[in-house]
């Protein structure tokens, strides 16, 4: 079974600074893209930010010059440096992979989320 396992969400100033990690465990042959999603009360859940194995980081307009996104060596975790932060950015951080398991077929899997709160 996959798992996506978050940490690091956090509450923070506006202007701070806060490094999500996400960690995918179980069994799989491959991981094809992760990235990080947000959703705040009362609005849709939207892409901040992704990269594909071996491929260019994509990020929304809103995070772009202020939000990293990064994978590690071994391409199972991902993590996002959020800087100057602000309360616009509070929201609930989800992690997506999209993985292959043993066949041909990629699934999406989801983290639990971590709360992220900017106070102004």
């Amino acid at each position: 079974q996959v798992q996506l396992v978050e940490s690091g969400g956090d509450l923070v100033q506006a202007g701070g600074s806060l490094r999500l990690s996400c960690a995918a465990s179980g069994s799989f042959s491959s991981i094809k893209h992760m990235g990080w999603y947000r959703q705040a009360p009362g609005k849709q859940r939207e892409l901040v930010a992704s990269v594909p194995t071996g491929g260019s980081a994509n990020y929304a307009d809103s995070v772009k010059g202020r939000f990293t996104i990064s994978r590690d060596n071994a391409n199972t975790s991902v993590y996002l440096q959020m800087n100057n932060l602000k309360p616009e950015d509070t929201a609930v951080y989800y992690c997506n992979a999209g993985i292959q398991t043993y066949g041909t077929a990629v699934f999406r899997y989801w983290g639990q989320g971590t709360q992220v709160t900017v106070s102004s």
